[in-house]
């Protein structure tokens, strides 16, 4: 997107942070105005992350103004807040590229500019790096600065604490930036969160407001002075207690939205010795009104007209994966009143608005705190309760711990409803759920099912809250095949496929929601195509049937091929002396980029006729 002198008259001065910060303070303003219109103006072209950035901009600006980036290092957390950084250090033009295949990186990645000092996607990591960097910038002796921007959701995180913790101890000149909107990608939940409110009720604060009322019950026309004076001592008493606990000089809350006097205080905390902690107050969404009163829906937007009252709908689309499950668990909830169903933080994104509303009793959100979702889940397990954790398949990687050693050994009926699993598409390597077949088969006492349509999936979320040991459901982003959704559940035979399509000489054996481009395949082709559903237990008696019936096996998997279903059938094979060629089809072993789940199908060859190519060029 060339950019209009004559619109950003002031933003064209600012093409590098070295340029902005040749530019005289009071017009920062100006700066920050001209580009929340251009993030504006370029993501509603692009589609990507919105809200976020448009609270960070002054933030941004301040930080790139005061800090000499890249020299110090500058480390987002998560990412979603980076796009202003993005504009600010030499990839304006490309942003509307952003999140495209082989166009900017959704997040902040090392291989795309010497700014991104951390390549993220997950988050609550950017204290624990920042550490790190440091520890090594004392040791260069070069006065190296190094910062963390982290979020009120992303803080909740019990690896935040742990590296702020560590940090209090070793004392090293770094500076965390609490960019506190009071909203996550989910509405923040837990004590965290309620902090101020503990801390107001507790005897510390409690015996000053008090002895303050004493001295000024006498006082009747300075009432309303007495209560601007609580209101102000809420705010010196209460919000740094926690982090001053952790080592941490507090400083703050401040206005994130005041370009100049934040650029004051970064100033004089730049020269602070030892561990330094800014709380900003910031807006998500700011300056644009429909961000701001629904920075939800705003947070990850689609290609949308900027002037327009709201973001378009998917009228007639048909459903979601995510919707599947989330009816799924309303119409379970009114069967099982001992179903409980968690979420780290992502409501929205698994299908869990409706639930939520409907038995929030039976609803229970962590916070971004993935491994203590899975074991809670282990204690109502225990207490003779039916819990479901619904969890992104790249965020479960965070709770494996606790799914191997509070989970399964313990054979604990908990079912987990993993989202976005295989090539999520626009926000590349960090969140493509590539690996968790390969990590759960490992796993004793899983049952592992991939449902090749929606319906498969409703009956298999059944199947696994009726299975007396640990479960997964493993289930890709976005709509389905249209399939007829059968209301009444039906639990399947445990560890049963079924034949699609009865053909010769080549057995293609699916595991999951590729099906449509595997029949495409197999009618091309004259195969057989068989729907193995259970990756485990195997259908061992169907590949011992498939084997001797056919030339060659084909397996079909949207997970990595190194140790995923496919290596379970050769597994099973070689065990078996069942000598048979057999073609493992699935994601190479390699990170994926980002790009569209259907660009990318094709360049890994998992369309149909990625599929076919793959068979005959096998086959000769």
């Amino acid at each position: 997107m060339t950019l209009d002198i004559s619109k950003y008259p002031t933003l064209a001065l600012a093409n590098t942070p070295q340029e902005l910060r040749t530019l005289p303070k009071d017009v920062l303003p100006k700066l920050c105005e001209e580009l929340r219109t251009y993030l504006l103006n370029s993501v509603s072209q692009s589609s990507g992350h919105l809200a976020s950035g448009l609270g960070t901009v002054e933030l941004t600006v301040a930080l790139h103004y005061v800090y000499e980036t890249p020299f110090d290092r500058l480390i987002w957390d998560v990412g979603h807040q980076a796009y202003p950084h993005k504009i600010l250090t030499g990839r304006r033009e490309a942003m509307p590229t952003i999140r495209q295949k082989d166009g900017l990186h959704p997040f902040p990645w090392r291989e795309e500019s010497e700014y991104d000092t951390l390549s993220v996607g997950h988050s609550s990591t950017s204290i624990s790096a920042a550490l790190g960097m440091a520890i090594c910038a004392s040791k260069e002796g070069k006065s190296r600065k190094v910062v963390s921007v982290i979020g009120d959701g992303a803080i909740t995180a019990g690896m935040a604490f742990e590296a702020m913790n560590h940090a209090g101890d070793l004392h090293p000149d770094m500076l965390v930036i609490l960019n506190d909107n009071e909203m996550s990608i989910s509405e923040n939940v837990g004590a965290l969160n309620n902090h101020l409110a503990q801390l107001l009720s507790g005897h510390f604060y409690t015996s000053i407001r008090e002895g303050g009322k004493r001295v000024l019950s006498g006082l009747p026309p300075i009432k309303e002075f007495a209560k601007k004076t609580e209101e102000h001592l809420k705010g010196m008493v209460v919000p740094g207690t926690l982090f001053e606990e952790l080592g941490f000089n507090y400083i703050g809350p401040v206005d994130g939205h005041d370009v100049i006097e934040l650029a004051k205080t970064l100033k004089n905390m730049r020269e602070l010795k030892g561990p330094q902690f800014l709380h900003i107050m910031t807006k998500k969404g700011k300056g644009y009104e429909q961000a701001e009163k629904d920075p939800i829906g705003y947070h990850a937007v689609p290609k949308f007209d900027p002037n327009g009252t709201s973001l378009p709908k998917n009228n007639g689309a048909l459903p979601t994966y995510s919707k599947v499950f989330g009816d799924f668990l309303c119409d379970m909830a009114a069967l099982d009143p001992k179903l409980l169903a968690i979420t780290p933080a992502m409501r929205e994104g698994s299908g869990m608005v409706a639930f939520s509303k409907a038995y929030p009793e039976q609803y229970f959100d962590v916070a971004i705190a993935e491994q203590h979702a899975v074991t809670l889940a282990t204690g109502m397990a225990i207490s003779d309760y039916h819990p479901i954790v619904a969890i992104y398949s790249t965020f479960l990687q965070r709770g494996y711990d606790q799914l191997i050693h509070d989970v399964a050994i313990m054979d604990l009926p908990v079912m987990f409803a993993i989202d976005r699993a295989g090539l999520v598409g626009a926000d590349g390597q960090t969140h493509q759920g590539a690996f968790d077949l390969s990590f759960l088969r490992c796993i004793p006492n899983m049952v592992i099912m991939t449902p090749s349509d929606e319906n498969e999936c409703r009956q298999m979320l059944y199947t696994g809250h009726q299975h007396s040991g640990p479960s997964a459901v493993r289930y890709p982003r976005g709509t389905g095949t249209g399939a007829e959704l059968q209301h009444q559940f039906t639990a399947l035979a445990m560890g049963k496929g079924r034949i699609i399509r009865q053909g010769k000489k080549v057995a293609i054996l699916n595991f999951g929601a590729l099906l449509p481009h595997a029949q495409t395949a197999a009618e091309t082709l004259d195969a057989t195509l068989a729907d193995m559903r259970f990756v485990k237990p195997l259908d061992e008696a169907l590949i011992r049937e498939l084997a001797q019936q056919h030339d060659v096996l084909v397996t079909l998997e949207e997970n990595a091929i190194a140790g995923g279903a496919g290596a379970g059938v050769i597994e099973f094979l070689m065990k078996e002396k069942l000598l048979k060629p057999t073609l493992n089809l699935g994601l190479p072993d390699h990170f994926i980029h980002q790009g569209t789940q259907n660009e990318l199908h094709a360049e890994l060859g998992l369309d149909a006729a990625g599929i076919e190519q793959a068979i005959r060029d096998y086959m000769q």
